[in-house]
């Protein structure tokens, strides 16, 4: 499946990729948690998740910046917590052979279950987008697509990764390789700062060094976690 899988990925990713500006900024949480926070407001939060959940196709720009970097302020927000799903999805991601048509119906009910525990795993909505293109659903391979790259396009917006001052903010670490990924390249290794993890390349083989993710509302939550304890 992964070949396959892969050449769906960098075409639905090609059209959206030269759509994109090249400015970019990173989230003030400050101005975000007012936003999603306020009843009246089109940013308030359990309504754009309900959207999203519903793969609502007309979600625009600055609201997914506000449901990607929003979540990190809700309640329920554990990057490190693992869901009840996570080992069937890995299955999934680490298949080798193609999906019988037979096995389509479970996998999008296992892919559906685990967006339901966690609305933001961009990489499994892409993976059932792809799931649905196979089954010959096109019209919600679609619209669960759009929303992924809504979502990833949020990540795009917020830096442009070549150092710690400008990079990518990300609320998982599963999503700086999902980006990674989407542009094919391969790490070598990883090292963080307090601040950034950066993924290092293979020495002259990208035109950039390597990529940096701005891990820090993580590195909050982890603080949060072990003090409680």
């Amino acid at each position: 499946m992964n070949s396959k899988f892969l050449l769906f990925f960098i075409i639905v990713f090609s059209n959206f990729a030269f759509a994109q500006k090249k400015e970019f900024h990173a989230p003030d949480y400050t101005l975000i948690k007012k936003a999603i926070t306020d009843k009246n407001s089109e940013f308030y939060y359990p309504h754009l998740l309900e959207r999203l959940k519903a793969n609502d196709t007309l979600i625009t720009p600055n609201q997914y910046r506000h449901l990607y970097f929003g979540q990190t302020l809700q309640k329920n927000y554990n990057p490190y917590n693992g869901r009840k799903k996570t080992d069937e999805l890995k299955k999934y991601y680490q298949a080798t052979v193609e999906l019988k048509e037979e096995d389509l119906p479970k996998a999008i009910r296992t892919f559906r279950e685990g967006l339901e525990e966690n609305p933001l795993d961009i990489r499994a909505m892409n993976y059932l987008a792809y799931m649905y293109h196979l089954s010959g659903d096109e019209a919600t391979a679609k619209k669960v697509s759009e929303n992924f790259h809504g979502l990833f396009g949020a990540i795009l917006s917020s830096g442009d990764g070549l150092n710690c001052e400008t990079a990518f903010h990300v609320i998982a670490v599963s999503h700086e390789y999902v980006l990674l990924n989407m542009f094919q390249l391969e790490n070598k290794s990883q090292s963080f700062d307090g601040t950034c993890d950066y993924l290092e390349f293979e020495k002259g083989k990208y035109k950039v060094p390597g990529m940096y993710f701005n891990v820090s509302k993580l590195q909050e939550k982890n603080l949060e976690i072990l003090k409680a304890k």
